[in-house]
Order: C-alpha cells, then structure tokens, then sequence
C-alpha cells in the first residue's frame, strides 16, 4: 500500500505561483509513475502531468510550459510548480501513484482569484 499526501494548496492571485507537494509513505520502492491530476468543479478529473521514476516528465497541452513536474526519489517526494496562475486553474489537484496499482491523494485545493 502507498499513502499520499499533498500539500502547498491555497488562494492564490492570477499570475502568481504556486508549488504543490505529495508526499508518499508505506511501499514506496513499488511505485513507478507519479502524476498529479486537476479536478474543476462541475467538470471530470483531468491528467495534468506525470513523471518516471528516472525523471522523465509528460505534460498536457493545457498545462505545458507553464507547469514543471519533479520528484525526490530518496524523500519521497512528488512537487508540482505552478507558473502564471490563471483562474480557470482553480481545481483540486490530486497526487497519484502507480505502484501495481493507481493509488491517489486525498487532494488539496487551489484558487486563483483577485
């Protein structure tokens, strides 16, 4: 089993930066990809981006060249850069891991507003 939790939410101003972070405990040496994910309210959980376990990162096209993926393999870790916050970025934004199976974060909440 992985737990995972994210932190590093908040209200945030258009334009303004943002780092979410997922930490992950218990069986950790089975995960392989890490992913972070968006859900918008009245809209359907959505990919945003993922990353190997040697570094290799994939974006959506929504999200790309102003959203960075890294990972801490020796702490665990997962983080997510947010740049240039735009509004219609106000999700809950869910920490996933493949290890066997998919597991998921309970989610953290970031508002871009003025």
């Amino acid at each position: 089993q992985v737990r995972l939790v994210e932190s590093g939410g908040g209200l945030v101003q258009p334009g303004g930066s943002l780092t979410l972070s997922c930490a992950a405990s218990g069986s950790t040496f089975t995960i392989n990809h890490m992913a972070w994910y968006r859900q918008a309210p009245g809209k359907q959980r959505e990919w945003v981006a993922r990353i190997t376990k040697d570094g290799t990162a994939n974006y959506a096209d929504s999200v790309k060249g102003r959203f960075t993926i890294s990972r801490d393999n020796s702490r665990n870790l997962a983080h997510l850069l947010i740049d240039s916050l735009k509004p219609e970025d106000t999700a809950v934004y869910y920490c996933n891991a493949m290890a066997g199976k998919n597991f998921w974060g309970q989610g953290i909440q970031v508002t871009v507003s003025s």
